[in-house]
């Protein structure tokens, strides 16, 4: 939760508050420019009144911090979606959330407990749970088996073991699970990975692949005195105080630290890429700039992947004490490198090496964007002249934007899949495999030595 959050808790909060509240504090992401212009410019128009319609979705909301306003933002641009319910234990999230969406127009009721929203919303087809991690096991299990559908964020759980109950009740349930790893479902990933590098080959082998996410110091997430949550009630719901319940990603009952609360999402795309799983890992880290902390607040990691090409590597990092080069990835092959971000500003390319193919038919094919040069006036010495501009020798654009906040193509995937038009682009064993990925990281910080991945490991 940010500051402008915190200068709302009267629920006077308009739209575009509610909008930055959610990115900015940052559970996972920052809304790009071009997205939120576009959430701002084109409200919701749901169908909340009179009868249900046959697409209309009757929809919960459980965990109401940064990432479930994130998570509603996007939703409410899907046609059909109707919230019904959210929760959350934080008085001050219920009122800000649900005076959000009641102004809005939805016909919204607030809880405390997941358990009362259960079993007083008997109507509801689809749960969204965005609540710390070590709760999406317990409270995702128990919507599956009172027959919803549930999309939940990532990480599945801070724990192999919830995680591995997830997909089982998924499995006995026959309801859908969804988790949170939003590539998955995003145009431009999917046409830069299933289509140029693993279709058209591009890149020749993908020997290599590197990404990070980097952020600027911060000071630890504060609250608003008056919503305090007293201690009885902390303790009710496993909380050691407001300041751990607030700051939770940074303790290890609660999270995985910021190699997994970020790195889950760009070490998902390693596995993508390579259509396999992890053999080794090494990895150091440390907590070496914040106190009172228990996660590290930097984390190198080099992963092992045994493909039938052969052995290929991928370095990954997290650091919060800096935000050189924000968060993107890089996969690089004897032909070229494609880089990407889930911001598109940030200036996705694919660079072709000088003996690789010409990459021109792709171009024609609309699945690179031609490289032409701009003509651009200028003046010298009062004197017009025309300078032709033009992009760095062999290095293409990728053609697709996304226009939309980022989670939503992997909500619309999940809402079309509830209503049997569609699969899910990322169910619980795919995540399951990420999170043993992701979380083994920690372990080899802890190791101070390579750490190998037994293929059984990625298996329920």
């Amino acid at each position: 939760m940010s500051s402008n959050e915190m200068k709302n808790v009267d629920g006077k909060v308009d739209r575009r508050t509610f909008l930055q509240s959610a990115a900015v504090a940052g559970a996972s992401l920052a809304l790009s420019g071009n997205a939120l212009a576009q959430a701002v410019a084109q409200p919701a128009k749901p169908n909340l009144a009179g009868p249900k319609g046959i697409d209309d979705l009757n929809v919960g909301v459980i965990g109401l911090g940064a990432q479930g306003q994130v998570l509603i933002e996007a939703a409410s641009g899907i046609p059909g979606v109707r919230f019904k319910a959210v929760c959350d234990i934080w008085e001050y999230h219920q009122k800000l959330v649900g005076g959000r969406l009641r102004k809005t127009g939805y016909d919204v009721k607030t809880y405390e407990d997941y358990r009362e929203l259960l079993a007083q919303e008997k109507d509801l087809d689809a749960v969204i749970v965005a609540t710390p991690d070590w709760m999406h096991a317990e409270i995702a299990n128990a919507c599956m088996e009172a027959g919803k559908h549930v999309y939940c964020e990532k990480e599945m759980s801070n724990s192999l073991e919830k995680a591995r109950s997830m997909v089982m009740t998924q499995r006995k349930t026959g309801k859908l699970l969804q988790i949170g790893h939003q590539r998955r479902s995003n145009p431009r990933y999917i046409h830069a990975i299933d289509r140029l590098i693993r279709e058209a080959n591009i890149l020749g082998r993908v020997t290599h692949a590197y990404g990070q996410w980097n952020r600027s110091i911060a000071d630890s997430l504060g609250w608003p005195k008056k919503y305090a949550i007293d201690q009885a009630k902390l303790d009710k719901y496993g909380y050691v105080s407001m300041d751990q319940f607030r700051n939770w990603r940074w303790y290890k009952k609660y999270g995985g630290g910021p190699i997994v609360d970020l790195g889950s999402h760009q070490i998902d795309l390693f596995s993508w890429i390579w259509g396999c799983n992890p053999s080794a890992i090494v990895a150091m880290g440390g907590m070496d700039y914040y106190k009172g902390r228990e996660w590290y607040d930097n984390v190198m990691t080099i992963y092992e992947f045994n493909t039938p090409e052969g052995t290929n590597r991928a370095y990954y990092q997290v650091l919060t004490t800096t935000k050189r080069g924000g968060f993107y990835e890089q996969f690089m092959g004897v032909n070229g490198a494609l880089t990407i971000s889930e911001v598109a500003a940030r200036g996705d390319t694919v660079e072709r090496e000088a003996h690789a193919p010409s990459w021109d038919e792709y171009a024609k094919k609309g699945w690179l964007k031609p490289v032409k040069e701009a003509i651009k006036p200028t003046t010298t010495r009062n004197v017009a002249v025309d300078v032709r501009v033009t992009a760095e020798a062999g290095k293409w654009p990728l053609p697709i934007e996304l226009l939309k906040p980022a989670h939503q193509p992997h909500l619309e995937n999940f809402f079309d899949a509830v209503r049997g038009r569609a699969k899910l682009n990322c169910p619980g064993e795919v995540a399951y495999e990420t999170a043993v990925a992701v979380l083994k990281a920690n372990d080899a910080v802890a190791a101070g030595r390579k750490l190998e991945f037994k293929p059984e490991e990625f298996k329920v």
